[in-house]
Order: structure tokens, then sequence, then C-alpha cells
């Protein structure tokens, strides 16, 4: 899997896709062979998936929040699953806050256990076991929506609206973890977010089969009016950095450079020197993503760079919470023993 998405991934003409066509062939292949012969295991719990059809950033995590809260708002208690992606830890692990780091976890199980209890694991079939033992009502997973390992009551997938499913093919070939027929008949809703109109014929693909719809969108979930005090300097390894800048642009402030860096990168001191000494010659205030400012770690110039450094917290907010709260309550209830 290439470390950044190809461009030409979310282009309809193009000659790469052509010649990995027998490549994207042989995955979607091995990706129905794993289903077919995998038999699923049952938690104790109702289990909720938020996943995406395609590789790549699309707001499962803070999709994964927003539902949680939901949940929580109406008394019911969730853990998360989550493998954990980037971090080294195995597991199957309850993350503790206040000692794991994203080197051991990854940055997503951190933010994630903000709201609710976290558990890491690579297996999740074990992870679900432990997640059962948790004092809890309902397991959200955070991704595995292609993983056939654990039976889901209901799945959300997330899908931005701005690069839709991009050119509509299987991995190596685009973006697709495998052919769009095959996900959605395991999909109950799907959750679209940003803005655009790329994903517009995956909505009528959706209401002709019968899957829920849900409008969101992310915005930021604080004041930002310290954003216009100075210039601007944004950094951010993630999926898509180029749609923080976008957000960032959106809201008027001076930003004056943009420093995308690998989904998940691990900074280095390197990082933090030149980011800092750019600071300082244009008098600016950096500005990364909750999911990179816990990535950063170490003394010295990483101390400084996290000291200097301001979030942008976003959330997800759903169009119709009435809606998708009735439908939580509806998995809840009828997945109860």
């Amino acid at each position: 899997m290439p470390p950044k998405a190809p461009s030409w991934w979310y282009e309809k003409k193009g000659l790469q896709p052509h010649l990995l066509a027998p490549a994207a062939v042989v995955w979607d292949a091995a990706t129905r062979l794993r289903w077919l012969f995998t038999r699923p295991s049952r938690p104790s719990l109702p289990v909720i998936c938020i996943g995406n059809f395609t590789v790549g950033g699309a707001g499962k995590t803070p999709t994964a929040i927003a539902i949680a809260r939901l949940l929580l708002k109406d008394g019911v208690q969730p853990v998360f699953l989550t493998r954990g992606y980037g971090g080294s830890e195995k597991g199957p692990h309850l993350v503790d806050a206040g000692r794991d780091d994203a080197r051991r976890v990854g940055d997503e199980p951190l933010l994630l256990a903000r709201v609710a209890p976290v558990i890491v694991s690579a297996d999740r079939t074990a992870g679900a076991a432990l997640a059962a033992q948790q004092n809890a009502d309902v397991i959200i997973m955070d991704d595995g929506f292609q993983n056939p390992s654990v039976a889901k009551d209901f799945s959300f997938v997330v899908v931005d609206r701005g690069v839709g499913l991009g050119n509509g093919r299987v991995v190596p070939a685009g973006p697709l973890r495998a052919g769009l027929p095959f996900q959605l008949k395991k999909a109950q809703a799907l959750v679209f977010s940003g803005t655009g109109d790329a994903a517009e014929p995956l909505v009528q693909s959706a209401r002709a089969e019968g899957i829920v719809a849900l409008d969101a969108s992310i915005s930021p979930s604080e004041d930002t009016g310290w954003l216009h005090e100075k210039p601007v300097i944004a950094y951010a390894g993630i999926a898509h950095p180029e749609k923080f800048f976008a957000t960032l642009e959106t809201m008027n402030c001076n930003l004056i450079h943009r420093g995308a860096y690998p989904d998940h990168h691990i900074f280095t001191a390197s990082d933090a020197d030149h980011l800092l000494e750019l600071a300082r010659q244009k008098e600016a205030q950096l500005v990364t993503t909750e999911k990179d400012f816990v990535r950063i770690q170490g003394a010295g110039s990483l101390g400084l760079l996290k000291a200097k450094t301001r979030t942008l917290p976003v959330a997800l907010q759903f169009r119709d919470r009435g809606k998708v709260r009735r439908l939580l309550a509806r998995v809840v209830r009828n997945a109860a023993p």
C-alpha cells in the first residue's frame, strides 16, 4: 500500500489504473475469499462499526466520537475497539491515556480515550472479547468494516463528498478496498460529510439499495478567534492534509505555509527545528490537528514544538441527530439478550 494515495486514484482517466487492473482483480478476489472462509465471532455486546469504502481518511474517528457521544446522551455506555494503527501495541490492551503514547497505541486511540474506554488489538476477535469485559453496553469499532472476524450489528460507512470514491477502482488501481457492490451489501448507513458533488452517484445508489443516507459536517468545535492574531503556519501528517489546510482557509486566517507530511507521521527533531525556525522568522503561530499533536513526543526541540503549537479541534455533527439516535437505540435494543 502506498504511504500516500496516488493523485491518479482520484482521476477518471489515466494509464495506471488499466495497467494495474489485473492486480486489482486479485486484491478484490482475496477480500471476497477471506469473507467466504471466515466464521465471524459474535461478542456478548452489540457491535457498531464505523468504516469506509476506500483507503485513507474519510472522517471515521470523528464519526465514531460523535456516535459515542450520542449514545452517552441516551445513557448507553460505549467501549471503542480499534487496531491502533501506527502503534507498536498488538493487544488486546486497554488504553491508559495517562501512560500510553502514540508510539505504543497510535494516535486515534488517544483521541477516542477522551470519550470512552478504548481497546487496541490487532486481533479483532480477542479485542472484542476484552471489550465485552468492560462496564459497557455496546462496542464501537473504529475501522474494521472489511474485517470479517467480528460480526457487526450495524455498520456506518463514512464518505467524503469532496472525493467520493475516486476513480471507482479497487486497490491498487484505485482507492476502493473491495468492489463497491460487495461492500454496499454490508453497510446499513452511509455518512456523507464535507462539501462537493463527487459522492452524489453513491447517494443515489444508497437510496436505491435501501441504505440510510445521513448528512454530516466536520467543523471547529472551539473558539478560533486566536487564528487571526498572527500569520499561521499549518502542518499535518494525515491522509488528506489539504483538507485541514482548506478548513483553515475558509476561516480567513493568514495562512502563510502548509507543511504536509505522510499519514501517521512521527515528528522528528529535524521536523521540529524546521518548523520552529520558520515560525520564528515569520513571527507566526504554529497550528496542527489533534491527531498530529498527540504524535509530537520528546524533549528539546520536540518539546518546544509542542509547547508552541496550537490545535484546531474539530467535531462531526449530524444534520439529523434525532434520526441517528433512533437508529442507535434500535441497534442496542434489537441486539440485547
